[in-house]
């Protein structure tokens, strides 16, 4: 698990264009999933673009605070092996 937002950062940027699962935490015990593509980053923030058939809306941003404290957990999609690998 990346412990610094530096090495949060490094480790989207490195994969950006790959699709993922997303889990966020939605207050009063909701998670939320979603899936989508690791679209960009920027210094604070990432954008993840969701697919249009699960989501009402068509882009996220979180900060890397959001991954670093939990509140967001990301997995993406290996397509080499069909598994995956976590950034949490």
């Amino acid at each position: 698990m990346p412990k610094t937002l530096a090495d949060i950062k490094k480790a989207l940027d490195t994969n950006l264009g790959k699709r993922l699962l997303l889990k966020a935490n939605g207050g009063r015990r909701k998670t939320i999933e979603r899936s989508g593509v690791l679209a960009e980053t920027y210094p604070s923030v990432f954008v993840i673009e969701l697919d249009q058939d699960e989501n009402s809306f068509e882009r996220v941003s979180y900060s890397y605070a959001d991954v670093l404290t939990e509140t967001v957990q990301i997995t993406f999609y290996d397509d080499a092996a069909a598994g995956h690998v976590a950034l949490s």
